[in-house]
Formats: structure tokens, C-alpha cells, sequence
């Protein structure tokens, strides 16, 4: 178990706009920054983060926390791991409590959790043979060199080597205990039924690593170096609990913050692509591992940029096929370029020949956006042939309507027409015909038999309503929250003047008036706030930054964090209040309302505990009695107002 003192480092050490910033895209917006939700599909940034209170609101979804609490969401962590992972960033030693774990605290791991750590073994494995032993140095050692990769650029991406013999690595794991249906269900090892003893899947090949966003390895990709074997030149690991090649890049975790910093994603297709520019300089590069372009993919690119340039071999026969990851591109509101290398080059070996300057300037000045792209390979085969020619227009102009913002579309259209020398009201009409067999397309319901196409049917809408009660008693704790140790200027009974702070005030209202606090998360914060009294210490927002609950961060998140700033109407002579200004009148306020949804509940409460069978009259007396204090708290509500 890690230590308090080292959960308190780990606190008072990170930055939350930092390790957020790796995963999203974010940008100034007064003293907070702002970026598009990572959780939820959206066009206008409702995700923020305060680095003054060091926390997230994402108002999409309503989720809000701490650090540690977004890698639990985004990396779907657990809260030991989502610790780790930040003390690794940070270089913070981890110290952990010595502690015997029993054997059902063992098995509890989850097979989740355990295929994860094969994974890490066999990456450590296959990392081993290749720098210790000898069949790795002269084999696997030698390719990369052959490769002209460097020995830091080798162990940047974690480059290893699956041994000759057939069990080598499942051999090993099975003697530190891990079991033959968790190395089938990982798919590094096969047990087919004429071999017990297993087989390793990627046996003989040098290995890459694929990791996640954070960078837990979760699969391979592996390539033979043997000409005279009939296998695929590439292997991949199959799909597993942990690992869905459709929403994974390779290359990511490396490159994430240069893709960030410069604003623009590479896009190339190959493992060594990735590497070999690494090695040149160029880190802001990405590879689909081992599939064409998915969707997912584009969203964990369009997290850091809306900016990709694609990077082709000169003379790749699947040039063609690329136009359906440029549709994608579009339709996912990217920005995009496309860049082809000369013939016989491909981004390795372009990037082993030149120094990185002169790279960076080929695809900056090189890279054409997707209309003269696509033009030029399809005029080329249309040749002079009028209606050849027409239909590469037409799908050039499809293109187009995956574009979403209808300002770009005007843009491109008009690009269109001025090379082609056509009229825009012809394009627009054939980008409307276009457009509308998209959506078509996307309307067309998809059934087996289109004889047992379900009926319609009428759906009950189901009402959602707002408890009162708990909507003022968020109220409350958020007002503790925020303004906790605001000192307020009171009055009493006899005209006396008297200070107390917002916390003592709710706390008070909440004792006399014997009201008991509803959710359980309110009850752990205010148990927390009242165990601080007792103490003589105001527990507000700043003692909950580091407190060791991610439901409590939540809370504290939705408390302090605005969704939008206050424009500077200063200059133009117009004045308002500040919160702070109007924060005596608004505990009053809430405190009051409180009161009387309690009142209300108390009431409804003693209705529903009528019994024909006894003697109702005490109990209709304290309704009675309810419901005149109700009356009088509405008289003071109306007066407020």
C-alpha cells in the first residue's frame, strides 16, 4: 500500500493543466484553460481546468476532479495506478506500507490486471534478449543497425526480439506461475493440442511494443526477418480485454506532447516510419497499428490537433484506398494535408537520407491539402477522357461534403471550382446530391430481413423531476466549499453585532433545525468539516484539493469551477457585484429555502406514516404544526424576493 506521506507528495507535486495537457488540447481562458471534452463528443470547449485550485470540470458530462481522478477516467485506472503513473512522471519515489497479502487479496487481482502485467513481463522479456543474449545481438541487434537506429532510439520505443525457439517466452512465464489460459487469452502464447507446451506467437521476430496513451503496454507488433519463410512479414497481437487495435496508435505515447506543442499530427503506416523520424527529430508522428483508419483513432489525434498530414510511399499501391481515411478525416472535422514522398521513398528511409530541417521543410512546403491530392492522382488516370474526368470531380466534391463547418465548405468548393474552371452553382448542386446520399446512407436502416422490420410503437416518456430538498442542500455544501472561511457580519437577537464564518453559520442551521444531511457524499464532506471545527481549523475548498477521495474531488470540482468568465465590463463604466459581495445574503438565502424543502420533506414524511388502524391525531397536529412553519418561511422567501 503506498504511504500517506507519499500520496501527500504526489499531491503537492503535480500539475493538473500538465498531465491533462497530454491528453487534451487546451488553451487559455483567463486565469483557467479550456479545451474540447475527451469523454463526449462536442464543437464548443466545455472542458476546464483551474490551475490555481488545481482541478477539472468537464461540463459535457458533468465529471470533475482532481488529477489523479481524470487518469482514473480517462486511462480507466484504478486509483493505486493512476498514483503511480503520476509519481513516474514526476520522478517521485513511491514508498509503500510493508504489508503480507493474503491469498484472497491475490486473487482478487483482476484478470484485467493480470493481463497487464504479462504484458510488461513480456515486453521486459523480449527487451532482454535482444540486449543480453547472444542470438538477440547478432540477429535482432544487427537488423536495427542495419536500420541505422540509434541505441537511445532503441530503448525509447522499448525494441525487443521473440528467440528462435518455439516456447521460449511462454516457457518462462509459466515458470513464474502465470497460468496457460491467461497467456492464450493475452494471445502471446498458442496451446494448440499437438503441442502442450505451447508456442509463442511472435517466436523469432524482432518485436514492437504498442502502448497505450499513458503508456501501459497492451499489445505487438512484430516483424520477421527470414526471407525464405512463407509467414506474414507482420504480426499483431489479436484482440484482448486490454488491447482493441482500432483505438490504439502506435507512436502516441512517444509523440503526444510534440503534437501538441506543434499543433499537427503526422499520420504515416508503418511501426519503423514512426521511429526512424523519432531518430531524425520529427516526434509529432503517429502510425495506425496494424488497420486502416478508425474513428476512434482520429478522436484520440483530434484530442491534441485538428491538424493531420498524411504521409505516403511514392509508389504505394494503396494511395487510392487512403481516400476513405481522408473522408474519415473530414467527417471528423480535421484539417487535413497529404504529402507523397518521391518514388522508391517511403518516411523511413526519406528520414535516414536527410537531416531533420531539411524533412521538416520537404512536408511543410510539399504536402498538398486533400482537393489537389486527390486531383492529381485522379486526373492523372482520367487522362483526356471528359467523362472520366467528370467522375473525379464528382468525387472530389464528395469529399467536400464529409467537410463539417459550412464556411470551409464554401472554401473548398470555390478551390474546386477555380482549378477546374466549373461554375460553383454546379458544384453546389452536385455537393447537395452528394451530401444527401451521405445522409441517406447514414439514415438507411440496416435489417437481415427486411420482411421482419420492427413495428413502430408508442414510447412512454418518462418525467425526471428535481428533489428540492437535495438541490438546496448541494447549495449548502457547495457554499461551504467555496466559501467556507468567508467571515460574515451578523446581528442578533437584541441588535448585537457579531462575526462568524459561512461554515459555522450552515453548520448551526443544520444542528438547531435538526436537519439531517441526505447524500452521502454531502455527510462524508460535512462529517470532514465538522471534524475540523472540533479542532479549530476551517476545512473549505483548500483542505479538499488533497483529500484522498475522488468522489470528494468531484464534488469539489463542480463547487469551484465556473463554465464561464465574466467579461470585463469595466472599461465600458458598468459595474456588477462581485459573488464575494453578495455571499451574506446568499447563505441566508439558501439556508432559508433549506428550511423550508425540510420542512416540506418532514411533512410528507408524517403523511405517509398515517395508519387507519391507530390514532392519527398527534401525528395530524405535527403536520399542522409543519405546515404553519411552512407558511411562515414562504412569507419570509416573498419578502426576500
Amino acid at each position: 500500500m503506498i504511504t500517506k506521506e507519499t500520496i501527500d507528495q504526489i499531491f503537492s507535486t503535480i500539475r493538473v493543466e500538465e498531465i491533462i495537457g497530454e491528453y487534451v488540447q487546451l488553451k487559455r481562458a483567463g486565469s483557467n484553460f479550456k479545451g474540447l471534452s475527451p469523454f463526449h463528443e462536442e464543437k464548443s470547449p466545455s472542458f476546464v481546468v483551474s490551475p490555481s485550485k488545481q482541478i477539472w470540470k468537464d461540463f459535457s458530462t458533468g465529471k470533475g476532479g482532481t488529477a489523479i481522478s481524470f487518469l482514473m477516467e480517462i486511462e480507466n485506472f484504478t486509483y493505486p495506478e493512476a498514483l503511480r503513473h503520476a509519481a513516474k512522471k514526476y520522478g517521485i519515489e513511491i514508498k509503500e506500507d510493508v504489508k503480507e497479502y493474503s491469498e484472497e487479496q491475490i486473487q482478487a487481482q483482476t484478470e484485467r490486471d493480470i493481463l497487464y502485467k504479462i504484458h510488461e513481463i513480456a515486453n521486459d522479456f523480449f527487451q532482454h534478449q535482444l540486449w543480453e543474449s547472444e542470438e538477440g545481438q547478432m540477429i535482432a541487434y544487427s537488423y536495427f543497425k542495419e536500420r541505422e537506429l540509434r541505441d537511445d532510439i532503441i530503448k525509447k520505443f522499448q525494441l525487443g526480439y521473440s528467440p528462435e525457439k518455439k516456447n521460449a517466452f511462454t516457457e518462462f512465464a509459466l515458470e513464474k506461475s502465470y497460468s496457460k489460459e491467461i497467456l492464450e487469452k493475452s494471445g502471446l502464447s498458442i496451446f494448440p493440442e499437438n503441442t502442450p507446451s505451447g508456442i509463442d506467437r511472435f517466436r523469432d521476430r524482432v518485436v514492437f511494443p504498442i502502448h497505450s496513451f499513458s503508456g501501459r503496454v497492451l499489445g505487438f507488433g512484430a516483424r520477421i526477418l527470414k526471407n525464405n519463410v512463407k509467414t506474414a512479414k507482420y504480426l499483431n497481437s489479436p484482440e484482448t480485454e486490454i488491447y482493441h487495435k482500432s483505438n490504439v496508435l502506435y507512436g502516441l505515447n512517444q509523440g503526444k506532447q510534440a503534437i501538441s506543442r506543434k499543433n499537427l499530427c503526422l499520420l504515416v503506416e508503418g511501426y519503423m516510419d514512426v521511429v526512424s523520424l523519432h531518430q531524425s527529430g520529427i516526434e509529432n508522428v503517429v502510425a495506425s497499428s496494424g488497420t486502416s483508419l478508425t474513428t476512434e483513432q482520429i478522436k484520440l489525434i483530434k484530442r491534441l490537433t485538428e491538424n493531420v498530414t498524411i504521409l505516403f510511399d511514392g509508389d504505394n499501391a494503396g494511395i487510392k484506398a487512403s481516400f476513405r481515411s481522408i473522408d474519415m478525416l473530414l467527417s471528423e472535422g480535421m484539417n487535413i494535408r497529404v504529402l507523397l514522398f518521391p518514388d522508391g521513398d517511403d518516411p523511413d528511409s526519406f528520414a535516414r537520407k536527410h537531416p531533420q530541417e531539411y524533412v521538416e521543410n520537404f512536408i511543410d512546403k510539399e504536402a498538398k491539402d486533400f482537393i489537389d491530392f486527390k486531383a492529381e492522382i485522379l486526373l492523372k488516370d482520367a487522362g483526356n477522357d471528359p467523362i472520366r474526368k467528370a467522375e473525379s470531380i464528382r468525387d472530389i466534391v464528395k469529399s467536400v461534403s464529409f467537410v463539417q463547418n459550412a464556411l470551409k465548405r464554401e472554401v473548398y468548393l470555390k478551390e474546386v471550382s477555380n482549378k477546374f474552371g466549373l461554375s460553383e452553382q454546379s458544384l453546389f448542386n452536385e455537393l447537395q446530391i452528394q451530401t444527401n446520399v451521405t445522409q441517406q446512407q447514414e439514415a438507411k436502416p440496416r435489417f437481415e430481413d427486411k420482411k421482419s422490420a420492427p413495428k413502430l410503437e408508442i414510447v412512454q416518456q418518462t418525467e425526471f423531476t428535481v428533489n428540492p430538498l437535495l438541490l438546496q442542500e448541494e447549495k449548502l455544501v457547495d457554499l461551504m466549499l467555496k466559501y467556507g472561511d468567508f467571515v460574515l457580519e451578523r446581528k442578533d437577537a437584541e441588535g448585537n453585532d457579531y462575526k462568524i464564518t459561512v461554515i459555522e453559520e450552515i453548520l448551526n442551521h443544520l444542528e438547531e433545525d435538526e436537519c439531517e444531511i441526505q447524500l452521502d457524499i454531502h455527510k462524508k464532506i460535512v462529517s470532514e468539516i465538522k471534524e475540523g471545527i472540533l479542532q479549530n481549523e476551517i476545512r473549505s475548498g483548500g483542505f479538499f484539493f488533497n483529500f484522498m477521495d475522488e468522489e470528494v474531488s468531484g464534488k469539489l470540482a463542480n463547487a469551484l469551477i465556473e463554465n464561464y468568465q465574466t467579461s470585463n465590463w469595466n472599461k465600458f463604466n458598468i459595474y456588477f457585484s462581485s459573488e464575494e459581495e453578495v455571499v451574506p445574503k446568499l447563505v441566508s438565502d439558501i439556508v432559508l429555502r433549506h428550511k423550508r424543502e425540510y420542512v416540506v420533506k418532514l411533512i410528507n414524511d408524517f403523511k405517509n406514516s398515517l395508519n387507519d388502524e391507530e390514532d392519527s391525531t398527534p401525528i395530524y397536529q405535527q403536520i399542522i404544526l409543519l405546515t404553519q412553519l411552512k407558511n411562515k418561511l414562504d412569507s419570509e422567501l416573498f419578502r426576500i424576493l
